[in-house]
C-alpha cells in the first residue's frame, strides 16, 4: 500500500500546529482587548480557559508529537498509517476544546474533549515506547523519561473527579491536583521532550559520566519542586526544604548539562542560519532566566506572595512555554529546515514573534514587580501589553503566510 510520503504529511501537520498557536494567541490577544474594552458577551474565564487549553495541547502537545515521530520514530518514505490517523484524532479533539471551552468553560463538552486528549495521548505514548525507545542513546532515555511524566501528570486529572464528589471544588486537594497535572505536563513531559529532541540535533554522543549526573539530578528535582504549588496551599517546613533542594539541584543539572554539550557547542553553531541561532538564544536565555527566577523564590517573603501577583504568574508561564519551549521548537525547525530560513517573510514573522514576546515578559515582570512593592498600575500598561501582544500575533501570521506560499 503506497502512503503519502513523510515530508509532505510532515509539512501538514506543522501547519495545523501553527494555525492552533494562531488561534491561541488570537484568544491571548482578545483578552488583553478585554481589559481594555469590556465586552459583557464574552467570558474572560472561559476564554482563559481555551487559550491556556488550545495553547498546552494544540501547539506544545502537537509540535512535540510532530518532531517526535520525524526524529526518533524509524525511518521510512512515508509515516505509519496509525501515527496519520493519532494526530488528526488529536487535532479533532483540540478543536472541540477550542470550540467548547469560549461556550461553556468547564462542563460537558469540553471535558469530554480533553479526556478524549489524555486518552490518545496514552496511545501516543504507547506507540512511542513500542517503535523508539529501544537502546541506550542518551536522547531516547531523556525522551523515555519525558513519557512517563506525562502518563504520571494525568494522575492529577484523574484525581479531580473524586475530589469534587468527596469535598469538592473549594477544596485544596482539587487546587493541588490541578498543579500536580501542570508542573509535571511544563517541567516534567514539555521540558523533558523539547531536550530530548535538542540533544537529537548532535552528531556525536555526550560525555556519558555528565548525561548521568544531568540526568539523575533533573528527574529529581523536577520531582522535588512540585512542593512549590503545593505549598500556596499547605504550609509545612519540609514542603519549602523540598522545594529548596529541587531548585538548587536543577541548577547543578543544567551547569552540567552546558558541561557536557561544551567540546560541541562550537561546530553545532557554525552549522545554524542566523533564524535558528536566535531561536535556540531565545530558548537558552529564557531557561536561564527560569532558574534564576527559581532561586529569587527560595526567599520566603517573595516565594509567599508571587503566586497571588497575576503579571509575575503569567510572565513565568510564558517564560517556559514561549520562552524555552516554543525557542527550542523553532530552532529544531529551523535547522532542519522544516521551516524554510531563506523566505524574508518567515524572517520577518520570528522577529516581530520574539519582540513581542521580550517586550511582553518585559512588561509583565516589571508591572508584576511594581505590584510587589505596591507602587500601582503602570498608566500605560494595559495598552503597551496589548500591542506587544499584537507583534505575536502578526510573528505568526507572517511565518504561516511563509510555509503556506512554500508548500503551495
Amino acid at each position: 500500500m503506497k502512503y503519502p510520503t513523510k515530508i509532505s504529511v510532515l509539512k501538514s501537520w506543522i501547519i495545523v500546529c501553527f494555525f492552533n498557536f494562531l488561534i491561541a494567541s488570537l484568544m491571548g490577544l482578545l483578552m488583553r482587548f478585554l481589559y481594555l474594552f469590556p465586552v459583557a458577551s464574552v467570558n474572560y474565564s472561559f476564554l482563559l480557559h481555551a487559550h491556556s487549553h488550545v495553547a498546552m495541547l494544540g501547539w506544545t502537545y502537537l509540535m512535540i508529537y510532530v518532531l517526535i515521530v520525524y526524529f526518533f520514530i524509524p525511518k521510512h518514505k512515508s509515516i505509519k498509517p496509525i501515527y496519520n490517523q493519532l494526530f488528526w484524532l488529536t487535532e479533532f479533539s483540540v478543536i472541540g476544546m477550542m470550540i467548547a471551552f469560549p461556550v461553556q468553560g468547564y462542563a460537558l463538552f469540553s471535558i469530554l474533549f480533553s479526556t478524549l486528549h489524555i486518552l490518545l495521548s496514552y496511545i501516543f505514548c504507547w506507540l512511542v515506547w513500542r517503535d523508539c525507545c529501544k537502546g541506550k542513546r542518551m536522547n531516547k532515555k531523556i525522551l523515555l523519561a519525558a513519557i512517563l511524566f506525562m502518563i504520571f501528570s494525568t494522575i492529577g486529572i484523574w484525581c479531580l473527579g473524586p475530589i469534587i464528589s468527596l469535598v469538592g471544588k473549594q477544596s485544596v486537594f482539587y487546587q493541588i491536583a490541578i498543579q500536580f497535572f501542570l508542573h509535571f505536563q511544563f517541567n516534567g513531559w514539555f521540558l523533558f521532550a523539547v531536550l530530548a529532541l535538542f540533544l537529537k540535533q548532535f552528531k556525536n554522543e555526550v560525555e556519558k559520566s555528565h548525561f548521568k549526573v544531568f540526568f539523575i539530578l533533573l528527574i529529581v528535582s523536577t520531582i522535588a519542586t512540585v512542593a512549590f504549588p503545593v505549598s500556596w496551599y499547605v504550609r509545612n517546613s519540609l514542603i519549602g526544604y523540598s522545594n529548596g533542594i529541587g531548585v538548587v539541584l536543577q541548577l547543578f543539572a543544567f551547569l552540567y548539562f552546558y558541561k557536557m554539550l561544551k567540546p560541541q557547542v562550537f561546530g553545532f553553531k557554525a552549522a545554524l542560519s542566523g533564524t535558528a541561532k536566535m531561536v535556540y538564544c531565545l530558548a537558552i536565555c529564557s531557561l536561564f532566566l527560569k532558574i534564576i527566577f527559581q532561586l529569587m523564590l527560595l526567599v520566603p517573603d517573595i516565594a509567599s506572595s508571587s503566586h497571588q501577583i497575576r503579571g509575575l504568574v503569567i510572565g513565568f508561564i510564558h517564560l517556559t512555554t514561549l520562552g524555552i519551549i516554543t525557542g527550542f521548537l523553532f530552532g529544531i525547525l529551523f535547522q532542519n529546515k522544516l521551516l524554510s530560513g531563506k523566505s524574508t517573510l518567515i524572517r520577518s514573522g520570528v522577529k516581530c514573534f520574539v519582540l513581542g514576546y521580550i517586550f511582553t515578559e518585559i512588561l509583565l515582570f516589571l508591572q508584576g514587580a511594581l505590584f510587589y512593592f505596591n507602587k500601582g498600575v503602570l498608566s500605560w500598561y494595559y495598552e503597551a501589553i496589548f500591542v506587544t501582544s499584537v507583534l505575536i500575533v502578526a510573528g505568526l501570521i507572517l511565518m504561516i503566510i511563509s510555509e503556506l506560499k512554500i508548500k503551495k
